[in-house]
């Protein structure tokens, strides 16, 4: 996904949209490292409706999608994170703050819902008396007992380390792979901006999950980024179906010259590594249907 191709997009469709957010570019600008994403939502949801306005059913369905998979994502490090003897000591903060992110995303996405006008997604049992939101044990399975294919694979999630490992750079790239899928919807509205941040932190995410695998001997040899099509285990390639692709925009990318190295073409090796391929709702939602209870 080009960001920068994003926003020429943005600009032919509707040359006026820079004018209608102009006096907010400020505020824009700030959304990045200096602004904690937890802090938006109000702020963001008030620009939303003055600024540009173009709310639609298509928007908050995309947007309801993206709380789906954070409030996935959330629970699995939440269990994680509190579950003994699990995560290496070394690796601990990172993902308490993975965590913490997630429920940034959770909140955010909440607040930015509501005040577009829809009504936020809510896991099942997300009433259930033991739970508090946005921890709801009784809406996921993720060592997917139910499942043949997953359960031998994810049985051991939250008792041995690389299983675990494994799982959440699965659900890492998974997520990436949804919120690229989403971005054609959020052309035109002001959310791009944060759809494009969450995205970012995703990234992040996944490329910690990798390298703490790669410096434990994984035999994929992971890097930060996904390349060609190559899962954790032969297993889970579903999840990587597509990522293989070398076209993009209609231009093969392997047969442009290789600039890096000043001689040939460029390797299909980085020609897939340096794009993150989108997967549609309907793939997602099937991949992770089995770590969902009913």
């Amino acid at each position: 996904m080009n960001f920068s191709n994003i926003l020429n997009e943005i600009e032919k469709n509707d040359p006026e949209v820079y004018e209608k957010v102009s006096g907010r570019r400020h505020i824009l600008k700030s959304f990045g490292a200096k602004v904690a994403l937890a802090s938006l939502p109000f702020a963001v949801g008030s620009m939303f409706k003055k600024a540009y306005g173009k709310t639609t059913d298509v928007v908050i369905d995309a947007l309801n999608f993206a709380l789906e998979l954070e409030y996935f994502e959330f629970n699995f490090y939440h269990v994680a994170n509190n579950t003994g003897n699990l995560i290496a000591v070394s690796d601990a903060p990172g993902f308490l703050t993975i965590e913490a992110h997630e429920k940034a995303h959770i909140n955010f996405l909440i607040n930015t819902i509501t005040t577009l006008g829809g009504t936020p997604f809510q896991p099942n049992h997300y009433s259930d008396a033991v739970s508090v939101p946005p921890y709801i044990p009784n809406a996921y399975d993720f060592t997917a007992q139910s499942n043949t294919t997953y359960a031998p694979i994810f049985g051991g999630v939250f008792t041995d380390y690389p299983t675990f490992l494994i799982a959440a750079s699965v659900f890492e790239d998974t997520g990436i792979r949804a919120y690229m899928g989403q971005m054609q919807t959020f052309l035109g509205n002001t959310i791009l901006t944060q759809a494009q941040q969450i995205a970012a932190t995703e990234g992040r995410h996944a490329s910690f999950v990798r390298l703490i695998r790669r410096n434990m001997g994984a035999v994929e040899i992971p890097a930060p980024w996904i390349t060609n099509n190559i899962p954790p285990l032969n297993s889970l390639q579903s999840f990587y179906l597509g990522e293989d692709n070398t076209t993009q925009l209609g231009i093969s990318i392997t047969s442009l010259p290789d600039t890096y190295s000043g001689t040939g073409v460029v390797p299909e090796d980085s020609a897939t590594a340096a794009f993150d391929e989108p997967s549609d709702m309907t793939t997602v939602m099937s991949l992770i249907a089995p770590f969902i209870l009913p």
